[in-house]
């Protein structure tokens, strides 16, 4: 329920910032305005998105649309909108947004080729790492390159297990097999190393923050793809499930129907009614390994597994198709998303710092470096440097545009980085090297606070962010916390509405199902006779065959093992044919409909008692704030809308 009221808020919340005042008012809500564009963007948005057609309908939608703008009203007159939590949480979202709209795509595009082609085809490989600190000086640089090089010839002439078992100290050097990966399993100069060396040879030494390597490629293969399976599954609580799975896979080799029997024994109620077909999936999607394993090791189309077990119960799996790997247009955006995340976006973080500092002013660039370099000494090495008691702290530094950036601000972030400052570098590469960063961190800093005034798309989504987060807020303070927290209304709600909350006619039964009638026929015999149900099994199911299977328990008509329009009366039914199986059901009682009591509905109680308060609670808000409507620009928006 929560999912869907917070779906249909943000369906609501698009309106921009910049709204025109010229614009049409379409309505006003204690005089504040709600102009007709925004509603017509809304209606359009949502048009081809909700299923209610009501909603669909002006007038209907309109009533919708006050209403969420009288719960924006209410949630701000509240002051939710200023409380710690909600403005952690947006600005949490908005970090979030800001990356997704602040990107090169040129750059991104190329990247995302790049990363479609390596998570399609996996590198079997080995490495030997000599760690190095990254600002070593530059002649240990040159020593643990030529020490790699070395290596590098006597990988070739002696083999890696040899000058594996030789160099491996698990502290400086490392050689270790690393098996088969694919895109993204490394960091991005290991993987761009891997994919670009020839199967059969060694790179040359390169860095990355690990220190430097080289990668012998020993084998390189394209991807498995997906599977597309069908099951049965028997519950681990079930009673002697082993015994039920077995038999089930007993009738399965006696070539009976998979998909019949899935229907009515599986008890994967999300699967069952659909023969047991799972959706396609590739390595990792799924929760069980062993489930995946078993999915990949079948061969033929076609093929079954023997029963095995996980932690969700006894399974039997059947191929049914084998799924090439995705198309690139397939896995585009998953892939897009990836690449924003991984070592890799430094490339795309360049190129757009570059862009920015031709898109901005920057002015006295440069200028107060020799200044820093001066006043800088060798405490910063031991994190014990601070400004003078003289220092320059409000002198501009640098300006974007019109942005101020002082002297202290650059000596914050010297402070800040001094912590980690390697004692290779000289005063003046620290200052420089912090400048090029705290420059790019400048231009990024005022290129995310001044993107909802420059990206309008950005604007639309922040908005629709900030109002479905405040009336969720607002939501749950006034409706779905009522049910838990004022149980004695909740209860009074059920008394009231009884009626409502039923269990439908209901049987005791046995259902008997085989793929022979002469085998059910015999079944039905048994049952008039008396027969128990492990009676009837000794008799039917010989010579180590399940010629047929039993369902009992308390069942609806719309049970699957029930065939449809079977008589609620209590006996042997007549044959009938179900799920391309013959049944017979033994009816022992037939329980009439019946009230639930207050614990056995209690969900739908809750779900039904919270919507009345929710229409209790729109009509005070209706009396509480004036909402004026302007017939004149409805009707001039039904017929732009009826075009």
């Amino acid at each position: 329920m929560r999912f869907f009221s917070i779906l249909f808020f943000l369906l609501f919340t698009i309106s921009f910032q910049a709204q025109n005042k010229n614009e049409d008012v379409l309505f006003t809500v204690d005089n504040d305005p709600v102009y007709a564009s925004e509603f017509i963007r809304v209606f359009n948005k949502n048009l081809d998105l909700v299923k209610d057609e009501s909603q669909k309908d002006i007038d209907a939608y309109l009533r919708l649309f006050v209403d969420y703008k009288l719960k924006l009203k209410e949630a701000k007159s509240l002051g939710l909108d200023t409380l710690p939590k909600y403005t952690r949480e947006l600005n949490n979202y908005k970090r979030q947004l800001t990356k997704s709209h602040l990107t090169d795509n040129k750059v991104t595009e190329a990247l995302v080729s790049e990363a479609y082609e390596r998570t399609t085809n996996e590198v079997q490989a080995s490495h030997i790492l000599i760690r190095l600190d990254e600002n070593a000086k530059p002649a240990d640089t040159l020593e643990v390159y030529n020490k790699l090089m070395k290596l590098r010839d006597r990988v070739v002439n002696e083999g890696f297990e040899k000058v594996q078992k030789d160099v491996h100290d698990g502290e400086t050097t490392f050689a270790e097999d690393l098996g088969y990966f694919s895109g993204f399993k490394m960091v991005y100069e290991f993987e761009n190393a891997a994919y670009n060396t020839p199967v059969g040879e060694i790179s040359k030494p390169f860095k990355s923050s690990f220190g430097y390597h080289i990668v012998l490629v020993h084998n390189k293969r394209k991807d498995r793809g997906k599977r597309k399976v069908a099951h049965i599954m028997v519950g681990l609580d079930k009673e002697d499930a082993e015994g039920r799975i077995q038999d089930i896979y007993k009738k399965i080799q006696q070539g009976e129907d998979f998909k019949s029997l899935a229907k009515q024994f599986s008890e994967d109620k999300s699967t069952a009614n659909n023969g047991g077909e799972l959706q396609p999936f590739s390595g990792g999607e799924l929760r069980s390994q062993e489930f995946e394993d078993a999915a990949f090791a079948i061969d033929k189309i076609g093929a079954y597994t023997k029963p095995f077990k996980t932690s969700f119960g006894w399974h039997i799996v059947k191929l049914l198709d084998k799924i090439a790997v995705p198309t690139f247009e397939e896995a585009k955006h998953t892939l897009e998303a990836k690449v924003k995340k991984d070592s890799r976006s430094k490339l795309i973080s360049t190129s757009r710092v570059n862009k920015l500092k031709e898109r901005y002013t920057i002015s006295n660039a440069d200028a107060g470096l020799a200044y820093f370099v001066s006043i800088l000494n060798e405490d910063f090495y031991k994190n014990q440097w601070k400004t003078p008691e003289d220092f320059s702290a409000d002198k501009t530094f640098f300006t974007i545009e019109n942005k101020v950036i002082t002297n202290a601000d650059f000596a914050n972030y010297l402070l800040k980085s001094q912590r980690r400052v390697s004692k290779n570098l000289s005063l003046n590469d620290i200052v420089q090297n912090a400048y090029k960063d705290f420059l790019e961190t400048s231009l990024l800093t005022y290129e995310e606070e001044n993107l909802e005034f420059e990206n309008e798309d950005y604007a639309h989504i922040l908005g629709e962010y900030r109002d479905g987060l405040l009336l969720f807020d607002l939501m749950e303070r006034k409706i779905w916390r009522a049910a838990s927290q004022d149980t004695i209304a909740v209860q009074e709600f059920y008394d009231a509405n009884k009626e409502n909350y039923f269990y439908n006619e209901r049987v005791e039964a046995v259902v008997a199902s085989s793929a022979k009638k002469k085998d059910i026929n015999k079944v039905a015999k048994l049952l008039k006779a008396g027969k128990t149900v492990e009676d009837i099994k000794k008799e039917v199911n010989t010579n180590n065959e399940v010629r047929v299977l039993f369902t009992s328990g308390t069942m609806e008509a719309n049970h699957q093992a029930l065939p449809e329009n079977l008589p609620f009366k209590k006996g042997v039914s007549k044959i009938y044919n179900h799920n391309d199986s013959f049944v017979v059901v033994k009816v022992a009682e037939v329980l009439p409909k019946s009230t639930m009591t207050y614990e056995e509905a209690k969900g739908r109680v809750d779900s039904d008692f919270q919507d009345e308060k929710e229409k209790k609670w729109l009509t005070s808000l209706a009396e509480k704030y004036v909402v004026s409507i302007n017939k004149d620009v409805l009707k001039a928006v039904k017929n732009q809308l009826n075009q």
